[in-house]
């Protein structure tokens, strides 16, 4: 191999950013979907995931396309399919983010927050009534959970009321940064029983009176989901629609420890994402006569970039393993989802600082990238709030106020 002859992956399969060759533990059905999936996002999203970013606008016509990989709702089982290993499912919102976190996060957040919800917190007469067409994503999911006034106090401040009238709940209030509310066909809403102060789960459906979505403007991180303020305005709800087993806010967090998980995943995939064009910038830009990939300030950048997504993907592994093999602790998620977004942070800033002033040309996606990173790092818990529960699980002692 000659000096300037980069050592390259593990395999003509795995991926570049992939060091230790990772993917070697998925097995050749669940490698033939990761296959499959790379493929789409290198030829349907890929090429546009600059305009999707820039028009601010969910890239709803891809749906139907993906809706064709078969890959929604893997993670629960139908009649004619077996739940996949969280390993798979995770691997595959890499895959997404590492092209595009804001259709990774469209499709997750109707694949994982809305089919989970449905899936651990509804009985089986709503998980035959909506799973089947939302698996098909001919019916279209999103996750009510945040609100204007309430962020980490969520479990003991929402504000979002239900109360019991007959055949229907009464919902007043509102939730706010709700991805996918504006097209979805439902939104799984939490709110507070009047009667008893616990916290419900609700499938809200979009033709229901008192329920309206409300696009968020001027947001500059994952530019192309919508995000949404729902309002609730005496909105009816059947019976029917009440989740079954959505009766606590601890009911809510088995829910939040399975995705937490894979907001690791999505981390580690935006990592590879910026770092992928960094290192190809590194080696065709030349400065003083040679690559910048010959310099030494750039190696070290590149090889702590290497050991972030390194490090993360192997712990975000651990934790899917763990799930599958039916270990759901809180802490462990939380552990996942604090370390490998405080690493995507260092890994985004350290892309852009090697393309110099081009890292800020959305030409070169870095910058997309860069400001994606920090929806991450906010969302699903932030990094304060998740320490706190690693750190309540080691000691015993609760440290939230």
């Amino acid at each position: 191999m000659s000096e300037h002859e980069p050592l390259g992956p593990l395999s003509p399969d795995f991926l570049e950013s992939d060091f230790y060759g990772y993917q070697g533990m998925l097995d050749d059905a669940e490698i033939e979907v990761v296959l499959r999936t790379r493929q789409f996002l290198r030829d349907e999203v890929a090429p546009r995931a600059n305009e999707f970013w820039e028009k601010a606008s969910s890239p709803v016509h891809l749906l139907p396309l993906i809706a064709e990989l078969e890959i929604a709702g893997l993670g629960y089982a139908f009649d004619d399919r077996k739940a996949s290993r969280k390993l798979l499912t995770g691997w595959l919102e890499m895959e997404f983010a590492r092209v595009d976190p804001s259709t990774g996060t469209m499709f997750s957040v109707h694949s994982s927050l809305a089919m989970s919800s449905i899936s651990i917190l509804g009985s089986e007469e709503q998980r035959a009534r909506w799973l089947p067409s939302m698996r098909r994503m001919e019916t279209i999911g999103a996750f009510g959970l945040s609100e204007p006034h309430g962020g980490s106090d969520v479990a003991g401040g929402l504000e979002t009321t239900a109360r019991l009238d007959g055949d229907h709940w009464i919902l007043n209030g509102s939730k706010r940064w709700i991805g996918n509310a504006t097209f979805a066909d439902l939104t799984i809403v939490f709110a507070k029983d009047e009667a008893d102060g616990e916290v419900k789960g609700f499938v809200v459906e979009k033709h229901f009176e008192g329920f309206r979505a409300e696009k968020i403007e001027g947001k500059y991180s994952l530019r192309a989901v919508e995000n949404a303020d729902v309002h609730l305005e005496n909105c009816r709800v059947p019976l029917g629609n009440k989740l079954a087993d959505a009766n606590s806010f601890a009911d809510t967090a088995k829910v939040l420890r399975l995705t937490r998980g894979g907001v690791a995943f999505q981390a580690v995939g935006v990592m590879m994402g910026a770092y992928e064009r960094a290192v190809a910038y590194a080696r065709e830009r030349e400065q003083f006569g040679s690559p910048i990939a010959s310099f030494q300030l750039i190696a070290d950048l590149i090889a702590r970039m290497t050991a972030n997504i390194t490090a993360s993907l192997g712990m975000a592994i651990r934790v899917s393993q763990l799930q599958d093999n039916g270990v759901h602790y809180d802490e462990h998620a939380a552990l996942a989802k604090t370390f490998c977004t405080t690493r995507l942070r260092e890994v985004v800033s350290w892309a852009r600082e090697i393309m110099g002033g081009n890292g800020i040309l959305i030409e070169h996606d870095v910058i997309r990238f860069f400001a994606d990173a920090e929806a991450l790092y906010s969302y699903e818990g932030t990094a304060q709030i998740n320490n706190l529960i690693v750190g309540r699980g080691v000691t015993g002692f609760s440290a939230f106020v």
